[in-house]
């Protein structure tokens, strides 16, 4: 992990912490992190918990505690330290990344499902308008992912701006990003742009990205290798998205709002399409550890982009 990941990485907490209100400030365009100072903790320090004390009404140490939390298992950090009056002290681990993409690979759809919750029980109320009912069966599923215990058969609803489910008119999975995608208290996107295949179409990016991955695999096939996470591949943003996976369920959750998941698989296929181009050998180029190694990656990147939809009861094809 070089200081530039380190910064994204550190970037990615305060982004998190403000999603999911811990913090009430905005976040900045970047994170300076410079080497510890003789005597400091670790490799490497930040003060960004002290530039943010004042505008987040907190003090630098409540902060620093709040980012460090939410950096615990951030890839490639294998300690973090809070010091003096709020600095945060990291120590790198060395093969974080692969951990991370053995991770996702051996949990397959499942990875990203916890037990935070556990020992929780939601019931939400019978409902008959389309959009909540869709919006609160897509929560359940989310806290049930979680290890909660949730379902129908009590009085909790999430607020939902009503909108009509039409797939007849969209198919299904047009229907259901069409609902899902906007905030429960916002208006439902227009439903006939999702059926343009363009980039400005999030949920074509999206189930493209997954279907790129797919593709990868099979062209790998034909030269004669497979996935395999050998050697360190520099791909802080797409490590940082699939390590943000976890959270993003999490805190979907919690705030009963399956638009989180639907930005974070907006977020993933922004990262792993620029990324896709540099997978396969070029040329006359023969297979080698890094190739194994950014397949492998990438594979990691469409379990979670498959994953995700399922959650948000969409389908992932094999190809577009």
């Amino acid at each position: 992990m070089t200081p530039a990941d380190l910064s994204l990485t550190v970037l990615h907490a305060v982004r998190r912490a403000v999603d999911d209100g811990a913090l009430r400030v905005d976040v900045p365009p970047l994170v300076k992190v410079e080497r510890a100072r003789p005597g400091g903790v670790g490799e490497y320090a930040s003060n960004i918990a002290l530039t943010l004390a004042r505008s987040a009404g907190r003090t630098a140490l409540d902060v620093a505690g709040i980012l460090e939390e939410r950096l615990r298992d951030a890839p490639g950090l294998q300690e973090v330290a809070v010091t003096g009056p709020g600095f945060l002290n990291f120590t790198l681990r060395p093969d974080a990344a692969g951990e991370l993409v053995r991770a996702v690979r051996e949990a397959g759809d499942a990875y990203g499902n916890g037990t935070a919750l556990t020992g929780t029980t939601v019931r939400f109320a019978d409902l008959t308008e389309s959009r909540a009912l869709l919006v609160t069966e897509t929560v359940v599923r989310l806290l049930r992912s979680q290890g909660a215990d949730a379902g129908f058969g009590g009085d909790e609803r999430v607020h939902v701006h009503p909108g009509a489910y039409e797939p007849d008119t969209l198919g299904a999975d047009a229907a259901r990003w069409a609902l899902l995608r906007a905030a429960p208290q916002d208006r439902p996107l227009e439903g006939p742009p999702l059926l343009v295949q363009h980039e400005r179409n999030s949920l074509f990016r999206v189930r493209y990205a997954h279907s790129r991955v797919r593709r990868l695999l099979v062209n790998a096939a034909q030269l004669g290798f497979g996935p395999a996470y050998e050697t360190p591949v520099h791909a802080p943003e797409l490590l940082g998205v699939l390590g943000d996976h976890p959270v993003a369920l999490l805190t979907a959750a919690r705030h009963r709002a399956p638009d989180r998941v639907a930005r974070h698989l907006e977020a993933t296929a922004d990262a792993l399409l620029p990324f896709q181009h540099t997978v396969l050998p070029l040329g006359d180029e023969k297979p080698s550890a890094a190739h194994r190694s950014r397949l492998a990656l990438a594979e990691a990147a469409g379990t979670v982009l498959a994953g995700g939809l399922s959650v948000l009861g969409i389908s992932a094809p094999e190809r577009i």
